[in-house]
């Protein structure tokens, strides 16, 4: 396992983290029981994954505390990212349906000593803006409380999470602009470059790392999904309709050679692609023991040649562009 800097922060996260939703929520076609969450996060730790990323909301609580139960006492030798900003007290979580958000700070302090508390710390490396809209990422005084828990030592570093959907490039660019923020999450594989690929040029120079989520783009590049794959109403991915998957076929045929002249199959090729762009850190969704390796062999320091980069370029320039989501000014 490789590990890379977490922007400005100093911190170094393994280039393939450890997505918490899987262990909390029944969104991927399979549920995931307490002792094979359990042994799912030990696998990734002895592969050499340092990096946990959850929220809050994940089975309001669950993805937390079952993280904390793996890892009570592992120190600084676990990088925990966290996310807050939904109010999901007496709330319902169905698929895709957003929640009331605050960032205010009375809410922030009292998410974070919950959030603190189920994950069994005092401190938390990476904490999180939930899907932030334009409006949260301009109120200085969202900032001014991440600086505050930061100079107080509650937490190491802070991101903002974007989303939920592909999209929200100008909120991105937004957050980047602010001093102490060091990460930026977005979805971001190499069917769905955009806006991965404008994040990436910029936040190098402006001292702060990217987080992919979603590199399988759902399940695609993986072979989970195929053109006859019926993916149900509840599952997160039920917004990849039937002729999603098939164009998202058709590109996947298109990448082939080149997954082919690596010696990789498609799923690494989508891997090394995103490392080879500079992200911090791949955050795949696992749902077993199994993946959790395979993913996790992926991070060998083999990385996809110029040539091979450029024809990915070319690749991408020739599909037609899709929607993309974004907040109101």
């Amino acid at each position: 396992m490789r590990y890379r800097r977490l922007g400005k922060s100093g911190i170094k996260v393994s280039e393939i983290g450890f997505s918490g939703w899987t262990i909390a929520l029944n969104w991927w076609g399979k549920e995931v029981g307490e002792d094979e969450a359990l042994r799912m996060l030990k696998k990734a730790y002895d592969a050499g994954i340092n990096f946990f990323e959850t929220g809050d909301m994940y089975g309001k609580g669950k993805s937390e505390r079952l993280i904390g139960k793996a890892f009570a006492g592992a120190g600084d030798d676990v990088v925990i990212s966290t996310k807050f900003g939904y109010d999901f007290a007496g709330a319902e979580q169905v698929g895709h349906a957003e929640l009331p958000q605050r960032f205010d700070e009375k809410f922030a302090r009292r998410a974070l000593a919950a959030s603190l508390e189920r994950l069994g710390t005092r401190r938390v490396g990476v904490y999180g803006l939930h899907n932030p809209k334009m409006a949260h990422l301009r109120d200085d005084s969202v900032f001014g409380t991440l600086d505050a828990l930061v100079a107080e030592g509650r937490i190491g570093a802070y991101q903002a999470a974007l989303g939920p959907a592909i999209g929200w490039a100008r909120e991105g660019l937004e957050a980047m602009g602010r001093p102490g923020i060091s990460a930026v999450q977005t979805v971001y594989n190499v069917l769905e470059q955009t806006p991965g690929n404008e994040l990436v040029a910029e936040a190098a120079p402006r001292g702060v790392g990217v987080l992919a989520r979603v590199p399988d783009a759902s399940g695609i590049l993986t072979g989970k999904v195929g053109a006859d794959t019926v993916i149900d109403e509840k599952d997160h991915r039920s917004v990849r309709k039937g002729e999603w998957i098939r164009e998202a076929l058709g590109k996947v045929e298109q990448l082939g050679p080149i997954a082919e002249r690596n010696g990789v199959g498609m799923a690494e090729l989508a891997v090394k692609f995103l490392l080879t762009k500079g992200v911090a850190s791949v955050i795949p969704t696992v749902v077993s023991e199994d993946e959790v390796e395979q993913f996790a062999a992926m991070s060998d320091g083999r990385h996809i040649g110029e040539r091979d980069m450029a024809e990915i370029a070319d690749l991408y320039a020739g599909w037609p562009p899709y929607a993309l989501k974004g907040s109101e000014a």
